[in-house]
């Protein structure tokens, strides 16, 4: 095999076209034998098979910085610069599903964030300028829908600027980035790839501006008599240079010889050169190609043969808000949807297929989706954004002056929050409810549950003058969790024997540690420590019942699948001081730092947020208690 015989990039420059033409039938095999074992980012990779290896027969990484936008399509990349164990891919110990330094020098950054890689190549060609390093080059592929993203505008903006400082600009263009890629940009481009079929573009274009209400005609009229004509306006080039940038293409992006030659002469252009390649999501193997909803974006464990997963899972947190979001369209007409192009993955195709025009996909756009919320509400829909818990962090100062400032009723729910694990660092939802925390007015719910989840997105949609907040776990929903009794809005989750007047331990538990914490309390029981086990269901704002309970228990423990810092923890330990309530509080979360991809369960237990881990540490502070107690009465812990 030619595949086994690259060890790095340069290995590709004796190969002839033929052999390089094998390489890419190889590299498609390979890839979908070794990830339909272990699951990972398919479809992106298969369509940029002979544009990564264009790229690393002109460029010469890591001399040249070669970067990947986003970095789900880097696979490709991994295999032609040594690594090509895809046996543990996205496990622990085993290869990162997104460019990582830690494994090699030919991976510059570790994006998994859509619409960054401008922004990067931007300051890499600023210090190759500065540091007068003429003969480094930077080549920055961005494509699945990033370029709907507003950084990546922000950055074409300051690169078009420099007309003499190189950058080479590659867009991936495969129409799609989970699923069909939406707006205007879109759009664009998708003319770019029809530039022959002018006159009826013209024909389409007239007809629909003229039906445009008060500026259409106007428009049309500038636009036709415009110096350039409105050929020059929709041709190839024209959104491009009209910004400064050169452009070439469009390039048949699975063509190495064509991408070869605009890569050279892109390469030696003194300025910054936008290459337009045009892709096929999935290619070369039809399962993929036939999946009309994202081309195998990302698959679990599959047959290699027919693409169907090997094992089908219970319900998902995902589809148990599929659900009710349907039944809520169906009994509320001002309900509204909000997607950053993850229709599929946030569990909204239902809800968009049966109510087509309440759907609104904003791109990979998380800043201006928020913010077309706060006027959705405004005009008196109830929007419900839905997105990872990770790519709300982009939207923060939205969800602060556009939506709570404003008083706006709008729902955010968050999928995959807490430790995802084998998507690594950037992934993990481990930031949100610290950051929502500082914002006014917001009600953060926590579902324990399927139940919960259904009742609390429910409630939050009646908010009609603060933001909310619903997030849950990534994957299979766990079974019910009945509550024993209520104080004040909190649930009762386990209660301690009638005859113990004053209970040892009160465990506050977030959401879908739910089982952990009762886990944690029948271990303390073991130890003859009593406890109260409650779920507070909205962790923001602290509920007004919570301190006197404390008040009624000698140690407060919180478990939160959540940093530590600034999370839930933190927050009932302000409420109790202000509530003057002395009672020593530990809390339990997940550590301040990046954490690598392995699986939810090995990545608990590294961080030693598990139930004998927790049990271990409370025994530990009851029996440092008691003998404080019986020796130094007034002494607290912390």
């Amino acid at each position: 095999m030619l595949l086994t015989r690259i060890k790095g990039p340069r290995d590709l420059d004796r190969l002839s076209q033929e052999e390089l033409e094998q390489l890419a039938a190889e590299i498609r095999s390979f890839l979908v034998d070794a990830v339909s074992k272990t699951g990972g980012h398919l479809g992106p990779n298969l369509g940029v098979v002979e544009l990564t290896i264009a790229l690393h027969r002109v460029f010469d990484s890591p001399k040249d910085k070669v970067l990947f936008d986003t970095g789900h399509q880097a696979y490709v990349h991994k295999l032609l610069t040594g690594r090509q164990d895809f046996g543990n891919l996205r496990s622990k110990g085993g290869l990162s599903g997104y460019p990582s330094r830690a494994e090699s020098d030919h991976d510059v950054i570790e994006n998994s964030h859509a619409s960054t890689v401008l922004g990067w190549a931007d300051g890499l060609a600023k210090a190759n300028e500065v540091l007068g390093r003429e003969d480094h080059h930077v080549a920055a592929v961005i494509g699945d829908g990033a370029l709907t993203g507003g950084m990546a505008w922000e950055a074409l903006n300051n690169i078009a600027a420099a007309k003499d400082r190189p950058l080479v600009i590659v867009v991936n263009d495969n129409e799609r980035s989970y699923g069909p890629t939406i707006g205007g940009l879109a759009n664009h481009l998708a003319t770019l790839r029809t530039t022959d079929g002018y006159e009826r573009f013209l024909a389409r274009g007239k007809d629909l501006l003229e039906r445009t209400p008060v500026v259409g005609k106007p428009l049309y009229e500038t636009l036709h008599g415009a110096k350039k004509g409105l050929k020059d306006f929709i041709a190839p080039q024209g959104m491009f240079e009209d910004l400064g940038l050169k452009y070439i293409g469009p390039i048949n992006g699975h063509d190495i010889e064509a991408l070869e030659s605009a890569l050279q002469r892109a390469k030696r252009f003194s300025g910054p050169v936008i290459v337009h390649c045009l892709t096929q999501k999935g290619r070369g193997y039809e399962p993929a190609v036939q999946d009309e909803a994202d081309r195998f974006h990302a698959v679990g464990v599959i047959h290699p043969d027919t693409g169907l997963p090997v094992s089908t899972d219970a319900a998902s947190w995902t589809s148990v808000f599929a659900d009710e979001m349907v039944k809520l369209g169906k009994e509320r007409k001002d309900i509204v949807a909000i997607t950053a192009a993850m229709l599929q993955p946030v569990g909204l195709k239902r809800f968009a297929d049966a109510y087509p025009d309440r759907i609104f996909d904003v791109g990979i756009a998380e800043q201006h989706g928020a913010t077309s919320a706060a006027g959705l509400a405004t005009g008196g829909a109830h929007p419900v954004f839905a997105v990872y818990a990770t790519f709300l962090n982009r939207a923060f100062d939205q969800v602060l002056m556009d939506v709570a400032l404003h008083k706006c009723g709008v729902t955010f729910v968050l999928d995959r929050a807490g430790v995802t694990g084998t998507d690594g660092a950037s992934h993990n939802g481990m930031w949100d409810m610290s950051i929502m925390q500082v914002v006014p007015g917001l009600r953060l719910a926590a579902p324990r549950d399927a139940e919960q989840l259904r009742a609390q997105l429910r409630e939050a949609v009646e908010v009609k003058d603060a933001p909310t907040v619903v997030r849950y776990s990534k994957g299979v929903v766990g079974p019910a969790v009945p509550a024993v009794g209520q104080i004040g809005g909190m649930d009762v989750l386990r209660a301690p024997a009638p005859e113990v007047t004053r209970p040892d331990v009160l465990i506050v538990s977030v959401g879908a540690l739910a089982p952990m914490c009762l886990e944690i309390a029948d271990l303390l029981d073991k130890q003859g420590i009593s406890s109260t086990v409650v779920d507070p269901r909205w962790v923001k704002p602290v509920d007004e019942a919570l301190a006197p309970l404390a008040d009624g228990h000698r140690v407060v423990v919180t478990v939160e699948d959540n940093g530590r810092t600034g999370g839930v923890g933190a927050a009932v330990s302000q409420a109790l001081r202000d509530a003057g309530v002395d009672v020593p509080l530990r809390d339990f979360g997940i550590p301040q730092r990046f954490l690598d991809h392995a699986s939810r369960k090995e990545v608990m237990a590294e961080i030693g947020l598990t139930a004998p881990d927790i049990a271990r540490q409370v025994t530990g502070l009851v029996a440092k208690l008691d003998g404080r107690y019986e020796n130094e009465p007034a002494a607290t812990v912390d």
